[in-house]
């Protein structure tokens, strides 16, 4: 992956980031695991700080959309067809978290599976002002994105070393006992299947 060229990296790595925050993208779009992937190719300090930056405002855009549809449909909002695909009970949760924090939510629940999607939305529905948005998405979408653009250099570092250390015949031995779990388990699983249907009989 580090092969391919950086500014295309850098989008896809923002489009994917956007899509895990915008307001019911997220859900069909896997952004998260999509930017973890493709923290790997920060094999250096200067690419590491431009996908961190990249991925940031693409969060911190994705915050945008929930804000402002949040804006526009305001006491509606629960009720919206992007709501009730993510869930009623997240945006209870989203709005309490508000309710409880202020601002601060909107940082506090970056790092909450699909709450953290609807809290910008609640914010804009709760009609808070725009300069105390801003700050607390920007903090929350460099904190999101330091963990996962972090957790991803940081696998595809440790990935390169410990391919310095053992050479690429490891990799292939690790592929054969993998392959060789899973013939096992798959063998396993019949074994149990067939027993139990043996004793249905």
């Amino acid at each position: 992956m580090s092969d391919l060229p950086f500014p295309l990296l850098g989008l896809v790595a923002g489009a994917m980031a956007f899509a895990e925050s915008g307001l019911g993208v997220g859900s069909v779009l896997p952004g998260e695991t999509g930017v973890l992937l493709l923290g790997v190719a920060a094999t250096t300090p200067g690419r590491f700080a431009a996908l961190l930056l990249i991925v940031a405002l693409g969060v911190t855009a994705g915050d945008h959309v929930g804000y402002w549809l949040g804006q526009r449909y305001a006491g509606r909002m629960r009720d919206t067809r992007a709501v009730r695909r993510l869930g009623v009970r997240h945006w209870d949760r989203a709005t309490d978290a508000l309710h409880r924090h202020g601002a601060a939510a909107v940082f506090l629940t970056r790092l909450v599976p699909v709450v953290r999607t609807l809290t910008p939305a609640a914010a804009g529905a709760a009609h808070l002002p725009y300069n105390r948005f801003l700050p607390a998405s920007l903090a929350g979408s460099l904190l999101w994105s330091a963990v996962y653009v972090g957790l991803g250099a940081f696998a595809g570092a440790s990935a390169a070393h410990l391919e310095g250390l053992l050479g690429r015949f490891s990799w292939l031995l690790l592929a054969a006992v993998a392959l060789v779990a899973a013939a096992v388990a798959v063998l396993r699983r019949r074994a149990a299947t067939d027993h139990g249907d043996d004793e249905r009989a």
